[in-house]
């Protein structure tokens, strides 16, 4: 293990939390230290364009400050962003801010990544690993609903729905006012509705909510029946109908200020709460949720553990098994010759091991190569003509892949799309937009793959295995035939393929076919 200690920061919408944890023997972790600041870095009614130059700055002496917080303690940082910075057209700026700036290099995840992850938090929570769940988390800017058993993730659905987007949409300045209230719920059911045919036919033992919406319901239900004050709230259970009166509650009040005398409420959730507490309302109706438990682990539990298991590869909730698992149904929908590309990520490995002291890439690229390989020909679904065109948007666009960053995702996406014809250049604006040492990735990958995809050409598996070695300017790859097997046109091939691999190596590519 490279560190004692660990920090995870989640990049919320509303607010910004870090956790600063022990790393045990096992993959366990403990956690020392706790920060969250309300940042409200997004806002606005409709899709969250813009982060707005006030809330960028908050957002960036935040990050600062809790860096340095994990610093103090030893302590590396990850950070991941949720929904107000993957839908803001400006999301590049903040991010390179928070890097200069701040020091913190951040990750954006897509919805359903977020939920796999909240999962994983909330699974070292409560006890739920071996009962079916339905897991709810109420953010800023979206909720996400997540079905699940003993760590798979069954169903998952991120829902543009949250309590800063719809205050903002419904009830601007937090108050209530005219037909709001029932427009608010009209609107999330309306929403909610593409998703309750699958929670029907799935169903559900437990229901588990996170989030700070969820806490500051779940405080405001247990002081509505008792004066005792709890030392934590997770795993605290409350039912529908106690949430419901709370609900009315909250909406008796119209504004922000006259909310602020009812017990449990957090102050400064007191123009968000009403979104909040409708939204959880309305999903526990579209769901049938009759009971619910509260988890106090959620996204940056879930970023410590899949970080640890990253670095330990240990098999509690691998990252590596979800995500292969991921690329593997995506290519079975897409791509309909599992064998041709299944032999072209073999090749690709040996390839990038041969060449590892050459290119110095590390173990996730080799992994990002093999997914590429895999996922090169799934935009034939849509057409033969530019296919590769069509595996970057149907791989950029899938609901399918799990356990990849956003990042990762657009970088292998740009691996597969260089799998044939042009080469990365200058006008590729999605190529561009990558920091350089990820454009070096994709280009060192890209090589590769047309390499290994070269020594495919017959489509039969002729080769059965290369080797490769650095005799001074040159590369030599050595190119073993199944038994009797004629390669001449695999040679041709991978020759004719091997441009960008000579042009990111600096060498002369030789290929020769084995003794």
């Amino acid at each position: 293990m490279a560190f004692s200690n660990l920090a995870a920061i989640d990049v919320g919408t509303n607010s910004f939390h870090l956790v600063v944890a022990r790393v045990r023997p096992g993959g366990r972790f403990e956690i020392i230290a706790r920060e969250k600041a309300m940042v409200r870095l997004g806002h606005g009614g409709g899709d969250m364009k813009v982060i707005q130059p006030d809330a960028m700055d908050r957002g960036v002496t935040t990050l600062r400050r809790m860096r340095q917080i994990a610093e103090s303690a030893g302590a590396p940082v990850r950070a991941v962003a949720t929904s107000a910075v993957r839908e803001a057209q400006n999301a590049v700026q903040f991010i390179t801010r928070a890097a200069d700036e701040a020091g913190v290099e951040i990750e954006v995840i897509s919805g359903l990544e977020e939920a796999r992850l909240i999962h994983l938090g909330v699974l070292q929570a409560v006890p739920a690993f071996d009962r079916r769940l339905i897991l709810v988390d109420v953010g800023g800017g979206s909720t996400e609903v997540l079905l699940g058993e003993r760590g798979n993730t069954l169903a998952a659905r991120s829902f543009k729905l949250g309590a800063v987007r719809l205050t903002d949409r419904f009830f601007p300045g937090g108050r209530i006012d005219g037909q709001a209230l029932a427009e608010c719920r009209a609107y999330v059911r309306s929403v909610l509705a593409s998703f309750e045919r699958e929670v029907a036919a799935t169903g559900f033992e437990v229901a588990i909510v996170s989030s700070g919406t969820a806490e500051s319901l779940a405080r405001m239900v247990h002081a509505a029946e008792s004066t005792d004050t709890l030392r934590t709230y997770n795993c605290f259970e409350f039912d529908h109908v106690d949430l419901a009166a709370i609900v009315e509650q909250i909406t008796s009040e119209r504004t922000p200020r006259a909310r602020l005398g009812i017990p449990g409420l957090d102050s400064e959730r007191a123009d968000i709460i009403v979104a909040g507490a409708v939204l959880l309302d309305c999903i526990c109706t579209a769901f049938g949720i009759t009971r619910l438990m509260f988890s106090d682990y959620a996204l940056r539990e879930g970023v410590l553990l899949d970080t640890i298991e990253r670095h330990r590869g240990g098999t509690l909730h691998h990252l590596r098994d979800v995500s292969r698992d991921s690329v593997r149904h995506l290519a079975q929908r897409c791509d309909d010759d599992l064998v041709h590309s299944g032999h072209v990520a073999r090749l690709a490995m040996q390839l990038f091991d041969a060449t590892a002291g050459i290119h110095g890439l590390d173990a996730p690229c080799r992994e990002y190569l093999e997914a590429s390989a895999l996922l090169a020909n799934v935009g034939l679904v849509i057409s033969h003509s530019k296919h590769h065109l069509h595996s970057y948007y149907v791989i950029r666009n899938s609901d399918d892949l799990t356990g990849f960053t956003d990042n990762e995702i657009e970088i292998i996406a740009l691996i597969a799309r260089y799998h044939r014809k042009s080469a990365p250049k200058p006008s590729h604006s999605t190529f561009v937009s990558l920091r350089p040492d990820a454009q070096r990735v994709v280009r060192v990958l890209s090589g590769l793959l047309r390499v290994a995809i070269g020594l495919d050409r017959s489509h039969d598996q002729r080769v059965r295995s290369v080797r490769a070695r650095q005799e001074g300017t040159k590369l030599v790859v050595e190119v073993s035939p199944r038994r009797r097997a004629d390669i001449s046109l695999e040679l041709y091939s991978a020759r004719e393929r091997a441009g960008l691999l000579a042009e990111v190596t600096g060498l002369d590519i030789e290929l020769v076919a084995a003794v």
